[in-house]
């Protein structure tokens, strides 16, 4: 079992982590949140509505959006266009006003200057932000985070842990966060979970489960206090 008997609840701005060693069934959540797995059984509700077996693109028209841990960019295309696929979302293929908003929201995250730059030629740094562009370029009420800052260096994590909190946590999104780098975890979020084989072994605020002995044992390791 990917994920068994697991139970939690989000609350509507929140920032909610997810931890755990790989193979714990961090991702498999979110692929089961934003509709690319469909669960065996239980249910997923968002504002009251179940969600669970939905396609994709109505899970996201109804506020949900998810970035990947590898980007899954349009390679052929330009940084402004992989944006304005994502703005066809809230603006039903009105080109203009999705024009409009893809400027915005690369302006908001700092790529505004590379809009007509190929993907090819962008930083994994830049290819990051562009996963979250174009996430809130289909106006969002809450985000899926898939281990954002992975792979990239101690400057570049603390500038996009930066922009998270500026121009995400602070403009009221619900996130959910799939980490690995507990920087940026213990900074961003407001309440975390920790799985362990599919299951929960913890739940609590940063401070609380990075002190848990269950999860220095089975995932941060004794030299994680040290």
């Amino acid at each position: 079992m990917a994920v068994s008997h697991l139970s939690f609840q989000v609350k509507e701005g929140e920032t909610f982590g997810i931890i755990g060693p790989n193979g714990a069934g961090k991702t498999t959540i979110l692929k089961l949140i934003a509709g690319f797995e469909k669960p065996s059984r239980g249910k997923i509700l968002f504002r009251e509505i179940e969600i669970q077996g939905m396609r994709p693109d109505l899970i996201c028209r109804r506020g949900i959006a998810r970035t990947f841990q590898i980007p899954q960019v349009f390679p052929s295309m330009t940084v402004l266009e992989n944006v304005l696929i994502g703005s066809f979302i809230p603006e039903s293929g009105r080109v203009s006003k999705g024009r409009e908003k893809a400027m915005q929201v690369l302006d908001f995250l700092g790529l505004g200057e590379k809009k007509d730059l190929n993907c090819q030629s962008l930083t994994i740094a830049d290819l990051k932000r562009l996963e979250i562009a174009k996430a809130l370029a289909t106006d969002p009420t809450c985000i899926l985070l898939d281990e954002v800052v992975a792979g990239l260096t101690r400057v570049e994590t603390e500038e996009l842990i930066h922009q998270i909190e500026m121009r995400l946590k602070n403009r009221g999104l619900t996130i959910i966060l799939v980490e690995h780098v507990m920087q940026a975890v213990a900074y961003l979020c407001d309440s975390v979970l920790v799985l362990h084989h599919g299951e929960k072994i913890a739940q609590g605020t940063p401070t609380e489960v990075m002190r848990d002995e269950k999860v220095i044992k089975s995932y941060l390791g004794e030299d994680f206090l040290a």
